[in-house]
């Protein structure tokens, strides 16, 4: 299997990116939405990133379109939004399909390395998330309704 930091994901300019950029950090992978009801989670999910970014950890946010119609804007207005409301400063990707025939081969990556509830791949909705560590190991998974404050000590025993 292609370890993670060889996959190449679409930057939200619309070209390549190779997570190679990320390798060696404890990654916090999650599909993003800007309409749903968990997009106060990019708060909670900045502030992660702010508070362990020196000690090697990031949020990679792969925004989604796929659950409710929640993400129509292109990359320019989600940046936007998620910059002027949220004032994120994590990296953020291209969109993408988390499941079905065009899902992205990072989210496919790692819903194999991480079922959800009784082995289960398929992502249910926007803010799942996926803690990978620094070898680029798929640690857990995490349900949209998991604050990500919550998430803190999975983290900190990572770093």
């Amino acid at each position: 299997m292609v370890p993670i930091a060889d996959i190449i994901v679409r930057a939200a300019d619309g070209g390549s990116a190779s997570l190679a950029a990320h390798a060696g950090k404890v990654l916090l992978i999650v599909n993003t939405a800007s309409r749903c009801g968990f997009t106060p989670q990019y708060e909670g999910l900045e502030a992660l990133h702010r508070g362990y970014a020196e000690r090697g950890f990031e949020v990679l946010g792969f925004p989604c379109n796929q659950f409710g119609g929640q993400e129509p804007g292109d990359a320019a207005q989600i940046a936007s939004f998620c910059s002027l409301t949220y004032d994120v400063t994590f990296p953020l990707f291209a969109r993408i399909d988390v499941n079905g025939s065009n899902a992205d081969p990072l989210f496919e990556r790692l819903k194999a390395d991480a079922p959800g509830l009784l082995g289960t791949k398929a992502i249910k909705w926007n803010f799942t998330k996926f803690l990978v560590d620094r070898s680029g190991k798929v640690r857990a998974r995490y349900a949209p309704t998991s604050k990500p404050q919550a998430i803190r000590v999975d983290i900190e025993a990572l770093l």
